[in-house]
């Protein structure tokens, strides 16, 4: 072990003690340290730190998760600064965190029907494979965002009611979430594969991992674009299918039903916006936007009612 490794397992003790979760400074840090170690570095500079957050990932695309690296090795950084003074700790803003909005990548059922038959084929241990095709069922299935299905205890879980109990998730807020029965026994499926796998789980969590935690949203989001790679999912698309687009699809799905029923959309939104957790119903509206068909319906709908207005 390399002084920088010893360093890292102390710092990461050391935060954990203190009630920090750390898991994503675990998953990102043992690569940064890696990186040190291959360039003979004794400890962190600027030039290392920036080298290091800028390398693109797997498939050779860069996106949001070089400042989540940097916001890693930051912290490692000031850790390290406490006790050898040449280390130089990256400075805020150095890598800012890019919000381009880009159109939603909209799921068909097939879509989903087929990322989820790959995940169960193609994963292993059975575990694994159980944990991924249940989660992307939920999330489909629930609008849920990723973290909020990751923080899901099993006591979070109403099985008599068929309700989910979302604790302090975005924007510090609870929330109560009903399932479909069919959701429910997805989800009930999923626990006795689990149990039997894992009788003594180290996290009191609902998903787990192969060695016994709570899942981590970068292995996630990396297992999840590895899947529907694999399974040619919107291989033709602009930009590449998101873990995060299954929620978009969810809102978008709700939104076109109800059009195409006639309902009352404007009278639903304020419920729809319940349920997925947002802070108020116009976060929900963008939604409107965020699919031909719904701007489509949504232009029609206002047409005629602005005709049948008139005198």
């Amino acid at each position: 072990m390399s002084a920088l490794q010893q360093s890292l397992a102390d710092y990461l003790r050391l935060r954990r003690s203190l009630g920090h979760e750390m898991a994503e400074a675990a998953y990102f840090l043992p690569g940064f340290v890696a990186y040190l170690d291959s360039q003979n570095a004794q400890t962190i500079t600027i030039r290392a730190a920036l080298a290091w957050a800028q390398q693109a990932d797997d498939d050779g695309r860069m996106t949001t998760i070089g400042s989540r690296r940097m916001t890693a090795a930051r912290g490692f950084a000031r850790y390290l600064a406490g006790t050898d003074p040449t280390t130089e700790v990256p400075p805020l803003g150095l890598m800012p965190r890019r919000q381009r909005w880009r159109p939603p990548f909209i799921y068909s059922p097939c879509d989903v029907e087929k990322v989820v038959s790959h995940a169960r084929d193609s994963l292993r241990p059975t575990l694994r494979a159980a944990t991924y095709t249940t989660l992307i069922g939920l999330l489909a299935a629930s609008g849920l965002r990723i973290g909020e299905a990751i923080k899901l205890d099993r006591d979070d879980i109403d099985w008599a009611e068929g309700i989910l109990l979302i604790r302090e998730s975005k924007f510090g807020k609870s929330r109560l979430v009903p399932l479909h029965p069919s959701t429910m026994q997805a989800l009930n499926r999923y626990t006795q594969v689990r149990d039997d796998s894992q009788p003594r789980p180290n996290d009191p969590s609902f998903f787990v991992s192969g060695t016994r935690k709570r899942l981590i949203y970068p292995v996630v989001s990396e297992t999840f674009r590895r899947l529907i790679a694999e399974a040619g999912i919107g291989a033709d698309a602009p930009w590449p299918p998101r873990l995060h687009d299954l929620r978009h699809t969810f809102a978008v799905r709700a939104l076109l039903g109800w059009y195409r029923t006639g309902e009352n959309v404007q009278a639903k939104i304020p419920a729809l916006s319940t349920y997925l957790g947002h802070r108020e119903p116009a976060s929900t509206y963008w939604y409107l936007s965020a699919a031909p068909e719904l701007l489509a319906l949504a232009a029609a709908r206002q047409e005629t009612a602005h005709r049948e207005a008139r005198p």
